[in-house]
């Protein structure tokens, strides 16, 4: 099989990961680095050994795909600049900063039929990938995003920032459309929003109770569901998830389970049940490159593709919306 030529645009934090991560990814060559900050650029090059490309239209004649970690509002034009090159692409959360522009280069892909996913790399953390053998099918869902304050992000509210990552999830498990969203926030130590908290309702009855933060003390990164008959708790953090599901008696002594009690009335009891699913040994963030690799190498349609970051950004737009419209009242 031909190797996929991809390149990195942006030497920032994520883009040295996923230049020195790309370097370890099969059925791809990785070709080098390209950032409007050339010195920035150079020494990043120079730390794993990669060719530093001064023109952006120079990297991408070489390659077959590029990965986009600039800055949120950078994101439209240097995608566009692939898509005109016909270029594949990978970019970073969120898709981009404005919904016109993320419809845009959705529709692009689309008529050019070319592969464009978007990062949102907790659905490949070990917490929810260990999940997969599991029906999911929450009514109710808590999440808590929480975070020490870094100056890294604060270019856009921690909508954007962090509670984007739960809202994509939240948006992939829940198979029904947004009936209805509350929110409220506040700036604390930045000009955009700090800390936030909405509630989403969905046409089918479920709920989620959603919470980030970038100045707590602490760092927190919690889901928890319910559904008929099951509860489960991942913790993105520790990449570990626990299930705790209900468990007619007959199928008890079938499956050999080991019961933490009992619950409901009558002959309607049922046992209480705990499992915690196999941690699959993954990198999340070299999964998810691994992942779009193999969508472009296969013709396969991403797993997060530019759809699901359109989704999941029209949600965030509309809970800022929601708080800037708080503060008017």
């Amino acid at each position: 099989m031909k190797k996929l030529k991809i390149g990195v645009i942006g030497t920032g934090h994520l883009g040295k990961l996923h230049t020195k991560l790309f370097r370890e990814v099969e059925d791809c060559e990785f070709i080098g680095i390209y950032d409007r900050d050339i010195e920035k650029s150079k020494a990043v090059g120079e730390e794993f050994k990669v060719k530093v490309f001064e023109n952006m239209d120079d990297l991408l004649d070489n390659v077959d795909a590029v990965s986009i970690v600039a800055t949120t509002s950078a994101h439209y034009e240097l995608v566009k600049a692939a898509f005109a090159k016909n270029k594949h692409v990978f970019v970073e959360k969120p898709i981009t900063s404005g919904i016109d522009q993320a419809e845009e280069i959705v529709k692009i892909s689309k008529e050019k039929k070319l592969k464009l996913q978007v990062g949102h790399i907790e659905r490949f953390n070990p917490a929810l990938v260990s999940l997969d053998k599991y029906e999911l099918d929450p009514k109710f869902i808590q999440t808590d995003r929480l975070s020490q304050f870094n100056p890294r992000g604060t270019d856009v509210a921690v909508i954007l920032d962090l509670m984007i990552h739960d809202i994509d999830i939240i948006l992939s498990l829940v198979k029904s459309e947004v009936k209805n969203i509350s929110a409220s926030g506040v700036a604390v130590v930045s000009d955009s929003i700090d800390i936030a908290n909405t509630r989403i309702e969905f046409e089918n009855g479920a709920v989620a109770n959603v919470t980030a933060s970038r100045i707590s003390q602490k760092k927190m990164r919690k889901m928890r569901m319910f559904q008929k008959d099951a509860y489960i708790s991942l913790d993105f953090t520790s990449g570990v998830s626990e299930v705790f599901r209900l468990v007619a008696p007959e199928d008890m002594s079938a499956n050999h389970f080991i019961s933490y009690g009992e619950i409901g009335v009558g002959d309607k009891k049922k046992s209480v049940v705990y499992e915690q699913p196999i941690v699959p040994e993954i990198n999340a963030l070299k999964h998810e490159l691994q992942l779009f690799v193999k969508a472009v190498n296969n013709d396969e349609e991403p797993i997060v593709n530019g759809e699901s970051g359109l989704k999941a950004l029209k949600v965030a737009q509309i809970i800022i919306q929601k708080i800037e419209e708080s503060k008017l009242n």
